[in-house]
């Protein structure tokens, strides 16, 4: 794909996709839950349908009219072995929120995905999930994809602090807890998105959370529910940085998710000197409209219990820093190398070929700002991450001359298909 973009300015109004985070967990909810569960918004993204094909294979009647999705749940004890093993595509999310449902039921299954996604590490969701009873079986020593649980219909409860500051496995645990006998402990390092743990209670569960443990008794039974899916600030972040950087740009987003362990990019932003606006905020949708206007912006410091808060904007932030003045420093990020693609990495090499001056580490990055940036010599390729993809798409907005090959810019399907139809509306509105 070519990007000729130079853009004037982007003005207008913006509804983001669904958050990919929460549309994942209410098919997995619905799914174990009893009843019927109605989900509003959901991301129709490659990422939520790997999902929704997954719990179908298990003998979930999920019903989808392009408005709204119908999940007909009967409970966890009535999911069936599947007849073949499931493709997670591309999808962390997927593969180890799943695991822990599996880990629990008395049948079979093997997961396997796309290239991306076998190079991650499963190891982290099976070795408590292990514990718990399950057995678990993976390529390599690491456990990689592909990746086949044998589940237990007597796992029993553990106290498990987490090794890394990760929801996914985090959520694998606690699924696994719903099923397990006794009560299950799980702490975390630092607070990462909460979405599991309040979905959970919206479905009917119980859960004790305090500070950084959580408590989960076993043999829970859920109740369908109506979900309505905020927008996905990791979408809405794309724009927010487009909004500051390109030149004449005034952008209004609607009900973007803003649940407290996701809004790091938020108080990034402001720290750094930003127009930004909270219009109308939904205290208990947990959602508000957002407005940025072109500003000036200085570098800032992003460390410690505020990476697990914006993970997966760091690569958008990392253009946003080469906009602003002076150096913006990003550290206790390693978890940035196990994501799609090493994105330590990969943000550098696509950023640095376009002008900027990035300085990658072992955990993060130092990012010198004010920075012009131009169009590379070669083209530049997502690697399959579709955060890369929109991050290059947003830089070329800054690019005054020439045109940037995007190679594989079909990643961006994963999570945004409406990215690019999106960018064209928002550029015509001048």
């Amino acid at each position: 794909m070519k990007l000729k973009i130079n853009s004037q300015g982007l003005k207008g109004h913006l509804k983001v996709p669904g958050d990919k985070s929460i549309s994942h967990r209410s098919i997995m909810f619905g799914s174990i839950a009893k009843g019927k569960t109605i989900i509003h918004d959901i991301l129709r993204g490659e990422d939520v349908l790997s999902t929704i094909e997954a719990f179908r294979a298990l003998g979930v009647e999920i019903e989808d009219d392009g408005q709204v999705i119908t999940v007909h749940g009967q409970g966890i004890s009535k999911l069936k072995e599947p007849e073949k093993a499931l493709d997670m595509g591309n999808s962390g999310t997927s593969t180890r929120l799943l695991s822990g449902i599996l880990a629990g039921l008395p049948f079979e299954t093997t997961l396997f995905g796309d290239d991306s996604l076998s190079k991650r590490p499963m190891d982290r969701v099976a070795t408590p999930l292990q514990m718990m009873g399950a057995e678990i079986v993976g390529q390599t020593d690491k456990v990689k994809l592909p990746m086949t649980i044998k589940g237990s219909a007597h796992l029993k409860a553990i106290d498990y602090v987490l090794p890394v500051a990760s929801a996914q496995v985090k959520s694998a645990v606690i699924f696994a807890a719903l099923q397990a006998e006794g009560l299950t402990k799980v702490v975390e390092k630092e607070k990462t998105r909460s979405h599991t743990e309040e979905m959970l209670v919206q479905f009917g569960g119980e859960i004790k959370v305090s500070d950084k443990t959580s408590l989960v008794p076993g043999g829970q039974k859920l109740m369908g529910q109506e979900v309505t899916v905020p927008g996905d600030i990791s979408s809405a972040a794309f724009w927010l940085v487009a909004g500051l950087v390109v030149e004449n740009s005034e952008l209004i987003l609607e009900n973007v998710g803003i649940n407290e362990t996701r809004t790091g990019i938020l108080e990034v932003i402001q720290a750094m000197g930003s127009q930004l606006e909270i219009l109308e905020q939904d205290e208990v949708a947990k959602a508000a409209t957002l407005k940025v206007k072109a500003s000036q912006l200085k570098g800032t410091e992003i460390s410690g219990d505020l990476i697990p808060r914006l993970i997966d904007e760091l690569p958008i932030i990392a253009l946003l820093a080469t906009q602003g003045e002076g150096k913006t420093i990003i550290r206790d990020a390693a978890e940035l190398k196990v994501k799609e693609t090493d994105r330590i990495a990969v943000v550098a090499d696509a950023l640095n070929s376009m002008g900027a001056n990035i300085e990658p580490t072992d955990d993060g990055m130092i990012i010198q700002g004010g920075t012009k940036l131009h169009a590379p010599e070669n083209a530049i390729n997502t690697l399959g991450d579709h955060r890369i993809g929109m991050m290059v798409a947003i830089a070329a907005l800054l690019v005054e001359n020439g045109e940037i090959e995007l190679e594989r810019a079909e990643a961006i399907q994963t999570s945004y298909p409406s990215f690019f139809d999106d960018l064209e509306k928002l550029s015509e509105n001048l």
